[in-house]
């Protein structure tokens, strides 16, 4: 994905890189560290290899994720966050993921949190003393 020339607000970028599906995700899976293609695969429902190396090589192009090679064989890839601006998303993805955790507790999704290892149910009783 290309970015365009004529931005009026930095908010408008940020959108534009991570627009889609899947590059929250990604970048939610890489917060605890250096993850293999095939981690990423396993730990990430739903997504193809294909889109999953789409989605890395633009985050790459982006500046949030870099890609590590290591030598010898079999081949062996990582990626990661860029200390700067991969690091810097993720704090924004990690709130936006509390959001979303608030919605699905409020609207009596705690299954799907729950099973997902998301939060457990001290973690959701919790939150839900704090909404009052």
């Amino acid at each position: 994905m290309k970015i365009r020339d004529d931005y009026t607000c930095p908010l408008e970028i940020v959108h534009d890189i991570i627009r889609g599906k899947w590059k929250t995700i990604i970048l939610y899976q890489l917060k605890e560290g250096p993850k293999s293609l095939s981690q990423l695969e396993r730990e990430i429902e739903g997504i193809s290899q294909k889109m999953l190396l789409e989605q890395l090589a633009e985050l790459k192009d982006f500046g949030l994720v870099q890609k590590k090679e290591f030598e010898g064989y079999p081949l062996h890839v990582e990626y990661s966050l860029t200390d700067r601006r991969g690091q810097k998303m993720v704090e924004a993805v990690s709130i936006m993921q509390m959001v979303g955790v608030d919605y699905m507790i409020e609207n009596n999704m705690d299954d799907a949190l729950i099973n997902k290892g998301i939060v457990t149910r001290e973690q959701i009783d919790k939150v839900r003393r704090e909404q009052g």
